[in-house]
């Protein structure tokens, strides 16, 4: 064959779109010729490459044309992607690769078995797939970079940490072990296939190239077997190699710099580096290269280019930049906004896209690595019913399939506690159709009765529950428990196998027939649900493989790093002028407008992951690309999108935790231009503005009801609250609303109190305050709570001590002669006007014939100081009302009022007793005047609020009031502003 004499290397400068130019050049030379053009083959890095070529043909196709092929290089059947191009190759077939999750599957189990348990622990199944992608990850590099089992052990490890040196060992094991796993079963590592194939169309090619021309275009990865089929390409008479982004006009001392001959002085993070590291592997120099004929580059365009060369200086020649002039430091077209938080960012960017579109055939890009980021500014967007063609899609763990699959796995895991169990229930996928209303008001009064401590585990205790406990919430359970049997007879198959620590492949099995039991056929639909399913029967199909000491509670987080690992693209692109890339997408594109996001550090560039398996040293003696060499991408990434017309840089200066620090290169160019320029348009102050309602921010709420409309009913538990927050009393008693509990959250005070007045009140009701009863009561009640047994044990012991305390105390009572006179009963008074309720938890009667007030408490007495000004009114009403014979079989004056309470001093068991008239103290009341003194601060209040017009005024004294109505009166919004 002819070759050439001089290779056909060139390159696109970064102020000309890639794909344009590219295809502007190609039309040029072959343009003329359809015949010629439908022969010629152009070889991209990726899949999104060629769809941006395949768009750029079409935009310079106006008479129609036959385009040439375009075979992405990264393609796992590279070689039958090429078809014809391999006519003069023997028969000889390339093994197949092997199924990459199978491959993590063997991975993880070999390190089940070789990592010894006092590295890392007992190594669970979630733990060893992990290492093994890991793991994968490092073999494919060594192939990549052919190097092999002989190369680990030729490495020094002496300086080595024991953590490295062991690494090394199991490495080294696994990597002589692979060939005869992989040959057992006929296959190969995908990354050695695409080796073989790549050697093999570079070996033929040497002999017979191709009849038509071959581009290979914006390739940059330097490993061996691509830089070989470079080199023959670019020496072919009909080959020519594009690159993207070369800097011609860096100094040939900062060029030179990039390689040094000592490695730790390596400049890896540049971004010329891979490009002069494919140029050398290539055996040519950078005089070699030549400019690209296709596009036309403007003045601007080709000054920015340069500062932007400049600005990426190496570091020692960066003193340079003081004597150079200011118009060549100046980035034109190139401007900055700096914004508060994330949430402002992505309105800002989502404000300079939509300003886009009031230019017609405008087009704008945002290109960034923070996934959040562009969703938020995807979702900002929808506000103008604009839809952003987002290149990266969404993981399959997003989607409404994934959604399902995870949440089965998690209630499973999670023994299907309140919680999971109905995020389970109400996934939008569960029943969807006819019968969904029916489910879903199933599910809603299931809601309800798990609302307030969490029930027993499994499913069996959520049917316990709602069987179990007293009159309280009985109707809510009974209307949950006939649909129960429902749901519990569709999940019972998922949780007899959960039960039982499945493999992997029962576990999967087990998801997949109760994903189709509740949602049918639903859950496999659309290209979601097709990916859900290809990768369920995947993992069915490989487990048996995988690892096999797997626990329940780390298969949900083995599937969702399966999903995560996937992502969904729709079919239908989104607005045609409007984009979201991520770096790779927007290497060979550009838009009118390309606004550069997330340009903090960890963002941009990311931090690279530590690599669990080679240490950098390793890596060094090894001559594997540095974990700094992605810096070095990012950062081309980030000069190829500045050539664009017009480019905005955004970044926040904290992020959704701690304040952030500017990326490494906005701080470099921010220098180096002396300072960036604002928009003409400041998108970040119509942000703060767009969504700003001062004038709607909410008062104090002061509901004002007519006096005839105020209730002229109140219980003695509903003062306290009157006088604390009027605004709660309102919401409950007349807008008759009640804040609902969490599902399967802690004992609250009020389910406690319940609890400890049931039991109370049965000791001494059926027990006739026994001693030893009490406990043997508490145990039965607990018995029959249907509790979670972490609730039960964390809560269990503190009732059992304040239950000797009180059959103690008791029992000396009773030696005084004081004896229980009545329990629980209610009794109702008039007052003014206005009926005053209450019921007693126990009246004693004394030797005098006086009574003894007593309040029960779960959490802390009032204090006596509360009690004397009026805010803990309860003890002393129910005196007045004892004092009035408003109990029935109750007669006689009260004279001793007390507290008994469930919580303890420090240093002193649970169970105490605290009286706010005996003893000595400036906040003590006078029992002789106590109920009188009560019932001044009731009529007191009464006359203001139920009989008088005064407004319910939210939070009158926050110190003393709950906070159940917080969100209904907008707390936040005037806390603080309000006089």
């Amino acid at each position: 064959m002819s070759k050439r004499l001089d290779p056909a290397v060139f390159s696109i400068p970064p102020d000309l779109a890639f794909s344009d130019a590219l295809v502007d050049g190609v039309l040029k030379q072959f343009g003329d010729d359809r015949l010629e053009m439908a022969q010629g083959l152009i070889l991209v890095p990726n899949n999104r490459a060629a769809l941006a070529l395949q768009d750029a043909f079409v935009r310079r196709s106006a008479k129609g044309l036959l385009l040439p092929r375009l075979v992405p290089i990264g393609d796992p059947d590279l070689g039958e992607n090429i078809g014809a191009a391999l006519d003069f190759m023997d028969g000889a077939q390339i093994p197949p690769a092997i199924d990459p999750l199978q491959r993590q599957m063997i991975l993880a189990r070999k390190l089940q078995q070789i990592i010894p348990v006092e590295r890392m622990g007992r190594l669970d199944g979630a733990q060893a797939m992990r290492l093994a992608a890991e793991l994968g990850r490092v073999i494919d590099q060594l192939t990549i970079e052919r190097k092999s089992s002989s190369d680990l052990r030729d490495i020094d490890d002496g300086d080595l940490s024991q953590y490295w040196a062991e690494s090394l060992t199991l490495l080294s094991v696994i990597i002589d072990e692979w060939p005869q796993e992989l040959a057992k079963r006929g296959t190969i590592d995908l990354a050695d296939r695409r080796n073989r194939q790549l050697d093999r169309l570079a070996d033929g090619w040497r002999l017979v190239p191709p009849k038509g021309f071959v581009i290979a275009a914006g390739i940059s990865t330097t490993a061996p077997a691509i830089a070989d089929l470079l080199k023959v390409i670019a020496r072919m008479e009909r080959g020519q190699i594009v690159l993207a982004g070369l800097d011609f006009g860096m100094k040939e001392a900062a060029w030179d710099s990039l390689l040094s001959l000592d490695p730790p002085s390596r400049t890896e993070s540049h971004p010329q580096f891979h490009l002069r590291l494919l140029i050398d592997a290539m055996g040519f120099t950078r005089n070699d290269v030549q400019l690209w004929s296709g596009g036309a580059r403007t003045k601007d365009g080709t000054a920015r280019g340069e500062a932007i060369s400049r600005a990426m200086d190496p570091a020692k020649f960066t003193q340079e930049w003081a004597h150079l002039e200011p118009a060549q430091r100046r980035l034109k077209g190139v401007h900055a906004l700096e914004v508060s938080t994330p949430a402002e960012e992505a309105q800002t960017i989502a404000l300079a896209l939509r300003a886009t579109l009031e230019t017609p055939g405008k087009t704008a890009a945002l290109v960034t690595p923070d996934r959040a980021l562009a969703r938020r500014v995807s979702a900002h967007l929808k506000r103008w019913s604009v839809e952003a063609d987002d290149s990266a899609g969404k993981p399959l763990s997003a989607t409404p399939p994934g959604t399902l699959l995870l949440a089965l796995a998690n209630a499973a895991a999670d023994q299907f506690s309140p919680v999971s169990l109905l995020t389970l229930l109400k996934h939008p996928l569960v029943t969807v159709g006819s019968d969904r209303p029916v489910w879903l008001d199933g599910v809603r009064k299931l809601d309800l009765a798990l609302r307030g401590p969490r029930a027993a585990p499994h499913l069996a205790g959520t049917t316990a529950h709602l069987a179990a406990g007293d009159e309280r919430g009985r109707e809510t359970r009974e209307a949950a428990r006939a649909w129960w049997p429902v749901a519990e007879g569709l999940l019972g198959p998922l949780e007899a196998i959960a039960r039982n620590t499945p493999t992997i492949a029962l576990f999967i099995a087990a998801l997949r027939d109760t994903a189709s039991a509740l949602a049918g056929d639903a859950v496999w639909a659309g290209e979601d649900g097709r990916a859900a399913a290809d990768l369920i029967a995947s993992l069915e199909a490989q487990a048996a493989e995988g690892p096999q000491d797997v626990s329940i509670a780390s298969l949900p987080h083995l599937l969702r790093d399966q999903l995560d690992a996937l992502a969904i693209r729709p079919a239908r692109g989104g607005h045609p002028r409007l984009f979201i890339w991520g770096l790779l997408e927007a290497k060979l594109q550009t838009a009118d407008l390309m606004v550069l996001g997330g340009l903090n550090e960890t963002v941009w560039p990311q931090m690279p992951s530590p690599d669990p398996w080679l240490a950098p040293a390793i890596r060094r003696q090894l001559n594997l690309p540095s974990l700094e060499r992605r810096i070095g991408l990012s950062a081309h990434d980030l000069v190829s999108a500045l050539g664009a017309k017009e480019v905005l840089l955004t970044r926040t200066k904290r992020d959704t935790r701690s304040p952030a620090i500017a990326s490494r290169f906005w701080l470099r160019l921010e220098t180096f231009a002396d300072g960036f320029d604002a928009p003409s348009l400041r998108y970040d102050l119509l942000a703060r503005q767009i969504d700003h309602a001062d004038s709607n921010r909410a008062a104090r709420p002061k509901p004002t009801p007519p006096s005839g409309e105020r209730p002229l009913c109140i219980s003695v538990t509903e003062v306290d609250g009157l006088k604390a927050d009027p605004y709660s009393f309102y919401a409950k008693k007349m807008l008759k609303l009640s804040a609902l509990n969490a599902p399967g959250e802690e004992p609250d005070a009020r389910w406690r109190g319940s609890f400890l007045h049931d039991v109370l009140h049965k000791w001494g009701e059926e027990d006739g305050f026994a001693d030893g009863a009490l406990k043997a009561r508490l145990n039965t009640a607990f018995d029959q709570s249907g509790l979670h047994p972490v609730v039960r044990a964390m809560w269990q012991p503190r009732f059992d001590e304040a239950a000797e305390t009180f059959e103690n105390r008791m029992a000396e009572l009773r030696s005084q002669g004081r004896m229980p006179l009545a329990m629980e009963v209610k009794g109702a008074l008039d007052i003014r006007g206005v009926t005053l309720t209450g019921r007693a938890d126990r009246i004693d009667v004394l030797p005098d014939g006086s009574l003894a007030i007593i309040d029960y408490k779960t959490g802390e007495p009032p204090s006596d100081a509360q009690v004397l000004q009026g805010f803990a009114l309860q003890l002393g009403l129910i005196g007045l009302l004892a004092d009035a014979g408003s109990f029935a079989g109750v007669a006689g004056q009260s004279s001793v009022f007390e507290y008994w309470s469930q919580t303890r001093v420090k240093g002193r068991p649970y169970g105490r007793f605290h009286s706010p008239t005996e003893g000595k103290g400036k906040s003590k009341s006078d029992p002789a005047h106590f109920v009188a003194k009560m019932t001044d601060h009731f009529e007191a209040a009464v006359a203001k609020w139920l009989l008088g017009e005064a407004p319910f005024t939210a939070k009158l004294h926050p110190e003393r009031a709950y906070s159940e109505f917080d969100q209904l009166m907008r707390y936040d919004e005037w806390q603080g502003r309000d006089g």
